[in-house]
């Protein structure tokens, strides 16, 4: 048996979501490397603690036992949700690809296929993200809306469970993962981007390799969308830079401006907020698309100092019970 036709190990969670996730990485690595593609399921620490993920530490929870398998050569590479990626990148690790991504929005299920402002006084909406609590409360606020934000865990079968029983009105989901695991469907209203502003990253996938896998990472780099990987990198630069001064939650989001055919410029738009809406500091910039990873994190840095000098920083310390 030769070296290329010997099966590639795919490390993925076991979510019903991952599973989706890595099965669709899966048939394009085969096909860009001729050579079979094995999941290899890994169960990691956010999957079975029962804590909130505020309180868990958030990020790193779903990461490290996929990078720990990688580490130890159980498994060839990975794929991660890219918003669940610490900022900071192991030196042993390389991000080999981020695949074109997936619609960045997030998305309400609501009873009786309600949009979000049309959901009735006191309504109550389940999110697990301080990130999502902060924007919604501040809409509402500042539109007249009575809602009431309520802490949730679980997978997308146990929140949208949350509004079929009656517990809840509604509830918030990214649009991709839904999209992913073929229930878009279910969706009763996006969120408008100017409404809320998704998590670093949301939407996009990383492939993740060891560094010294010379070949593996020419192969899976063919996966790799520039545009995407330089708009999920100012996001991930703003992240990194405001957590350095902020633990509040944070959303951004880089898109591409286009002239006709031509896509000519980009603005990263930032938001950090107290969960109860009542402070938000929200900013963007436009400018030249980055042609290199140090100009897409630089955007990000100085976004995030932009961000900072209007107060960003005082709105630390808030977490999400």
């Amino acid at each position: 048996m030769s070296g290329m036709s010997k099966a590639l190990r795919l490390g993925t969670r076991r979510s019903r979501l991952a599973m989706a996730q890595s099965g669709q990485v899966a048939d394009a690595v085969s096909q860009v490397t001729g050579r079979p593609v094995e999941l290899v399921e890994i169960t990691t620490y956010g999957d079975v603690s029962r804590e909130h993920l505020a309180q868990i530490g958030g990020t790193g929870v779903f990461v490290t036992a996929l990078r720990d398998a990688l580490a130890k050569g159980e498994v060839d590479f990975a794929v991660h949700s890219l918003k669940d990626l610490p900022t900071t990148q192991p030196e042993d690790l390389v991000l080999a690809a981020v695949p074109v991504r997936e619609d960045p929005r997030d998305v309400i299920v609501a009873r009786d296929a309600l949009k979000f402002t049309d959901l009735p006084r006191g309504a109550r909406i389940g999110t697990g993200a301080p990130r999502r609590m902060a924007q919604l409360n501040a809409y509402a606020r500042s539109h007249g809306l009575d809602i009431e934000t309520v802490p949730i865990r679980g997978n997308v079968d146990t929140r949208i469970g949350y509004v079929h029983d009656g517990e809840l009105d509604a509830v918030v989901l990214a649009a991709a993962g839904l999209s992913r695991i073929g229930r878009i469907d279910e969706v009763t209203d996006f969120l408008s981007i100017d409404t809320v502003l998704p998590a670093p990253g949301q939407g996009a996938l990383a492939i993740e390799c060891a560094a010294d896998n010379a070949s593996l990472i020419a192969a899976l780099g063919e996966l790799d969308d520039a545009f995407t990987r330089v708009a999920v990198t100012a996001e991930r630069s703003l992240l990194a830079a405001l957590e350095a001064g902020c633990s509040a939650p944070v959303g951004a989001l880089a898109d591409l401006l286009a002239d006709g055919q031509i896509v000519n410029e980009m603005r990263l738009r930032g938001v950090v907020g107290t969960t109860d809406g009542t402070r938000m500091v929200q900013l963007s910039t436009t400018g030249p698309v980055p042609e290199t990873h140090d100009g897409a994190m630089a955007l990000g840095r100085e976004l995030a100092a932009e961000m900072l000098a209007q107060g960003a920083a005082g709105l630390m310390g808030e977490r999400a019970l």
